[in-house]
């Protein structure tokens, strides 16, 4: 009772255009409706079957799993290879406080000598904090012709009352582990025995963003320069306005920007009309004026996943139908990935794949059920491919989802920032935490030496690697 009439290239070639453009709105309208009743009898939009995020899904309300339980307990498996930290050196120990024993534990005599070979063990403690204050006092000398002189503070001194491993760390605190200012004071005050306020915190935030800000510019000039970033966008706010969080995973950095709006303008600003790249991006259609684009495979596979759950049978067949050759090119590009297939044989066993997954697109652009959903992807089949032609580019924009994961974490616990000042901070603080990680730089490191280039008037140090 539930099948679709089958409709021929014929029929649909001989009919009106009028009665198609009516077709394709009444077809639009039951796909809304269908998508509504779905709600109402348990389905939903999931991360499998959507663009959601899988931070969206409540711990409770995950899927039960396919896979058979294992009936082994948790925890590490019997014969499993044993991890320990390896002890130190005798000379790499603040203290050896040698244990002898005084007498014989069976008859009780006295022992004396030592032994070549003793059993070492070793135990971690964490020395008592205590900040580092350097007082500088100023004299003031009058001369003889009645002019006084105040002594200056050496370079590099900064005028504030706090240093540059403390700016650093604070940011870190904040930025990198996702603090709010009261709850960084109050680890500050309570575990460094560093006084520290709310307000404090915002002036040590301001402080690195600074410092921060040559280098972030840096990379943003060299931003337009990348032949095939990721970009990705995710909603924040900034006070009471919208704001989104953008990700650009270039070859060897990662540029996040804040601003309060997602559209075009945002590309162009920071792409420049010296951008002649290739994006890897979702299907919005703010990237499509940026020039040629590889869509994501991993957000259609996951729609193609929504075809298959719709209560319509029509679009059942035709998810079920995409979904079995993009499984096998999926299972082709992990070999590549991996190693263990060319990219010549992985490009030449994708052509009959790849005339299967457009016949099988052209026939839904036919039918006007699935019409909706196969236009774009009919009209723009060059962005589907584009990985296939140019080497270098990849089929999925994970590399820009997994860069913003961090950002998304962050905006959850934060709400958003609520000034510009603010959203300056974690658009810098982000770019240099995700670069120097990519970089195998220390990044608490990286930035205590900008800091201490910005107090002493010195260039700071890059991020841009050639």
């Amino acid at each position: 009772m539930d099948a679709s009439p089958v409709v021929s290239e014929a029929d649909l070639a001989a009919t009106p255009a009028a009665v198609l453009a009516l077709l394709r709105h009444l077809t639009a309208r039951v796909a809304k409706l269908e998508a509504e009743l779905a709600k109402f009898k348990g389905g939903k939009a999931t991360p499998a079957n959507s663009s959601k995020p899988p931070s969206t899904t409540h711990p409770h309300d995950k899927p039960p799993s396919s896979k058979a339980k294992s009936g082994r307990q948790h925890g590490g498996q019997p014969g499993h290879e044993k991890h320990e930290r390896p002890l130190l050196s005798p000379e790499q120990c603040q203290q050896v406080i040698s244990v002898i024993p005084p007498a014989c534990r069976r008859c009780g005599r006295k022992l004396s000598g030592v032994d070549p070979e003793p059993l070492r063990h070793q135990v971690w403690e964490l020395p008592e904090i205590k900040p580092i204050v350097i007082e500088y006092q100023r004299h003031r000398l009058v001369c003889s012709c009645g002019q006084s002189t105040c002594g200056e503070l050496p370079q590099g001194v900064p005028t504030g009352q706090a240093g540059p491993r403390l700016i650093a760390f604070a940011a870190l605190l904040m930025a990198c582990f996702r603090q709010s200012k009261r709850r960084a004071a109050l680890f500050m005050s309570t575990i460094l025995n560093q006084p520290a306020s709310p307000g404090w915190l915002v002036n040590l935030q301001n402080r690195a963003a600074e410092a921060v800000k040559p280098a972030y510019d840096e990379l943003a000039r060299a931003l337009p320069h990348e032949t095939a970033p990721h970009i990705d966008e995710s909603p924040t706010k900034e006070g009471p306005t919208k704001a989104w969080v953008w990700t650009f995973v270039a070859s060897t950095f990662t540029f996040f920007a804040c601003r309060t709006s997602r559209g075009a303008e945002v590309l162009k600003e920071l792409l420049t009309d010296a951008f002649s790249g290739i994006i890897h991006c979702d299907r919005a259609r703010m990237y499509w004026t940026c020039g040629r684009l590889q869509w994501c495979w991993a957000h259609l596979k996951r729609d193609f996943q929504a075809l298959i759950d719709s209560p319509c049978h029509t679009n059942k067949r035709l998810g079920r139908d995409l979904m079995r050759p993009t499984k096998e090119w999926f299972a082709l590009w992990k070999r590549v990935r991996d190693g263990t297939l060319t990219v010549t044989t992985f490009r030449r066993r994708m052509q009959p794949i790849r005339r299967e997954i457009d016949s099988l697109l052209l026939r839904g652009y036919f039918n006007p059920l699935t019409h909706g959903f196969c236009k774009e992807l009919v009209e723009h089949q060059e962005n589907l491919w584009t990985f296939l032609d140019v080497e270098g580019v990849e089929p999925t924009n994970n590399a820009a989802e997994r860069s913003l994961r961090h950002a998304v974490i962050w905006r959850k616990l934060s709400f958003g920032t609520q000034s510009n000042g603010g959203s300056r901070f974690v658009e810098r603080l982000l770019t240099v935490i995700e670069t120097c990680r990519r970089q195998s730089q220390n990044a608490f490191a990286w930035l205590v030496t900008a800091v201490e280039a910005q107090l002493a008037g010195k260039p700071a140090p890059s991020l841009a690697k050639a």
